[in-house]
């Protein structure tokens, strides 16, 4: 059903007519008309009147200070220190899908360390008829598959299970990013190794003080996980888990083990501390679901919203975002502009693929009046995303992990947002 109050298709003359008026109220605080002389046009600027930077003043390239505010940030609050703890990616400053490096939400459990490539081993060891150590070297020796897929940490929205807590995208949803991964399949080297007929798991751990640790089955092993060596066509970072990381698509980001040291073949799950009391999702009556790997569908409106409020007034107005599903691809992304009485399909800016990002868009006249804008996604298995009151129907209130319910900003007349719950 279409929201009638809205033109959702502006056209170009009136895009142009909003844009002039926009322009001409940016030169004097709103005051000029749109004939009045614009000085950054008509005069010499600083820039235009000497020598830019020569092409060494910046070995590695460096965003421009005046985005200094695109970074990362942590909620002070949330753990003891930052040595075992999470920041958030400003996805409400980004556009496209691709995560850059240097934004891309952390995750540590000791911290991130320095392991360099002549150190590194990786060993698989188990029920494998040769045990095998390789190096970072023999790594890249093997065949290489490039792959785009979205790492989300199982705890992303975990705070907002009991209502509208944090004023911001990046606080709500930012613990995930999507990135371009190189490296090679594990079901190679596992193959390379020999997996005896009664190995059914693998047992995947990390180099750090950690040593964190997680049960996959065997299954899942020999199909899409990668041992990736290079993010975004460069090495990974250091705290992506440099110079090795294991890439789990779809499922849950503790998986994703960095500092990737050791996988061994089993025959049963090891039942490790970030598999029993750690990431399970604590039920109503206190039993916990296990085994919950897989990141249901979601979504989530970038802007505008808290951070990324309206501040052109009324006229036309791209509403954009992420949706995601470890389960297969975004078929569709719908979008409420009431609180989820009226949908309107989204333009998916490009057709999704699998266990990674899609950006969608919907381009609307605004009118000025309050939104309650919210998002809803669907997959090609069929899922749709749900509200946050079937989730609790389902899990009560107990819950910490897999919070994947539909997101509501309330869009001010101002053009101020504010995180609310509609559900």
């Amino acid at each position: 059903m279409t929201d009638k109050t809205h033109d959702a298709n502006p056209s170009r003359r009136q895009f142009l007519a909003g844009a002039a008026a926009v322009g001409a109220g940016a030169v004097a605080g709103g005051s000029a008309s749109a004939a009045t002389p614009d000085p950054l046009i008509t005069q010499v600027q600083d820039w235009a009147s000497g020598l830019g930077d020569g092409v060494d003043a910046t070995p590695y390239g460096l965003p421009i200070q005046y985005e200094s505010d695109v970074v990362r940030r942590n909620v002070e609050w949330l753990t003891a220190d930052t040595i075992s703890s999470i920041n958030f990616t400003p996805i409400h400053a980004l556009d496209g899908t691709i995560t850059p490096q240097g934004c891309a939400f952390e995750r540590h459990h000791s911290g991130a360390i320095e392991l360099r490539k002549e150190d590194y081993r990786l060993m698989i060891n188990g029920l494998v008829d040769t045990p095998l150590v390789f190096t970072y070297a023999d790594l890249e020796r093997f065949p290489r598959e490039n792959r785009v897929y979205f790492c989300e940490c199982a705890a992303n929205s975990g705070m907002e299970w009991a209502g509208a807590q944090l004023n911001g995208a990046q606080f709500t949803h930012g613990m995930i990013h999507n990135m371009e991964y190189s490296g090679v399949s594990l079901r190679t080297l596992l193959e390379e190794a020999g997996v005896k007929p009664e190995g059914k798991w693998v047992y995947v751990e990390g180099a750090d003080a950690s040593s964190n640790g997680r049960s996959i089955p065997l299954e899942k092993a020999m199909d899409d996980v990668l041992v990736a060596f290079k993010a975004n066509g460069e090495a990974l970072r250091k705290e992506h888990g440099y110079p090795v990381r294991l890439v789990v698509p779809g499922w849950e980001g503790n998986m994703w083990v960095k500092w990737l040291r050791r996988v061994e073949v089993m025959d049963q799950p090891v039942e490790s501390r970030e598999e029993t009391s750690k990431y399970t999702d604590t039920l109503a009556n206190g039993v916990s679901r296990k085994w919950t790997w897989e990141m249901d569908a979601k979504s989530v409106v970038t802007s505008p919203s808290p951070q990324a409020p309206i501040t052109h007034g009324p006229g036309p107005l791209v509403i954009t975002g992420l949706a995601w599903s470890g389960r297969g691809a975004i078929a569709g992304v719908d979008v409420s502009l009431d609180g989820g009485k009226n949908w309107q399909e989204a333009r998916l800016a490009a057709p999704g693929t699998g266990k990674a990002l899609t950006r969608f868009y919907l381009d609307i006249n605004w009118d000025g009046s309050e939104m309650l804008l919210q998002s809803r996604a669907r997959d090609t298995s069929g899922y749709v995303q749900p509200t946050k009151a079937q989730l609790r129907e389902v899990r009560g209130l107990n819950s910490i992990y897999h919070n994947n319910a539909i997101q509501t900003w309330w869009v001010k007349a101002n053009g101020e947002a504010e995180n609310v719950e509609v559900s």
